[in-house]
């Protein structure tokens, strides 16, 4: 693959994952004209695709060997560990010279394995985080936040801009997924805080509705917050970024954060609410925190 050159029409991407982020981007980039293969671990999300004509491979194996870059979307350490490190996953089968964009949210600890085993396999591997729910990657929105070699992240600069509004090299291998946990400290513990101020103003007696209005149009709340106000207002909790996945990445900001001797008081506190929650209600949105604590009692606080 010639540097500085990525040509939609000779180059043969292939996507793994196709879960609520990766089902979407994969869309995304087939839309701008890449030539590009998919490959789930179950076998439905693989069905849709064909469905909307973009193929699906047969194999890991297969879509690793016929791939010159690959791009991976994962939901948690365990699944990338199994899809990279297992018989049958990358490792086994990635040709030197691939360019892998890994793109799930995952440890510092696992990125840095990844980052090594690529290495040795003669791959280049860039942890490329996502900053962004299901509505901007739709909408190609998203800030991507990379670590690893600048000339390699440089030369993905054709495949960001069919998905992404921004992009930033953060520094050396893992400095994307460590920007990435950063990113979502404050996404978590902002989420707690418009939660507790929505239920701060019911409990004042001030009419819901107003409150909402008023309140997402304060400069006070983020613009990742935004959206969530017509989701609160509508008590629907339809998953754009699932509280589970919110409760996993705050899990990982606590690890992350221990290994590097940072104590954050205010991210433990909302990850406590978060992890009460993941049983009962963790393939909601992660704004029905919001409803949570509306209900919650001195007792239970």
């Amino acid at each position: 693959m010639p540097d500085n050159s990525l040509n939609k029409q000779n180059i043969q991407l292939g996507f793994i994952g196709l879960g609520l982020m990766g089902s979407r981007l994969i869309r995304r980039l087939h839309a701008t004209g890449w030539k590009i293969r998919g490959w789930n671990r179950s076998p439905e999300p693989l069905e849709l695709l064909r469905n909307d004509g973009i193929a699906a491979a047969s194999s890991l194996a297969e879509l690793t060997a016929d791939s010159e870059i690959l791009l991976s979307c994962l939901g948690n350490d365990a699944a990338v560990h199994a899809v990279y490190f297992d018989e049958g996953g990358v490792f086994s089968s990635v040709k030197p010279g691939t360019v892998i964009l890994e793109m799930s949210t995952i440890s510092p600890v696992l990125s840095r394995l990844l980052h090594e085993e690529a290495t040795n396999r003669g791959a280049r591997l860039i942890d490329l985080a996502i900053s962004g729910s299901t509505p901007a990657v739709e909408a190609g929105t998203v800030t991507l936040l990379g670590g690893g070699d600048k000339d390699t992240f440089n030369q993905c600069i054709p495949i960001y801009e069919s998905i992404a509004k921004q992009w930033f090299l953060m520094g050396p291998a893992t400095s994307g997924i460590q920007m990435k946990l950063v990113v979502n400290l404050l996404l978590g513990i902002n989420m707690q805080g418009v939660a507790e101020a929505v239920s701060f103003g019911e409990h004042l007696q001030l009419e819901r509705d107003v409150l909402l209005d008023v309140l997402s149009k304060t400069t006070i709340i983020a613009p990742a917050l935004l959206g969530k106000f017509q989701k609160i207002r509508e008590r629907d909790y339809s998953p754009q970024f699932p509280l589970r996945l919110m409760s996993k990445d705050m899990d990982l900001v606590g690890d992350a954060a221990e290994n590097a001797g940072a104590v954050l008081p205010a991210a433990k506190a909302a990850q406590s609410i978060l992890a009460s929650m993941r049983t009962s209600s963790g393939d909601l949105d992660m704004s029905a925190v919001t409803a949570y604590v509306g209900q919650l009692t001195d007792s239970e606080a």
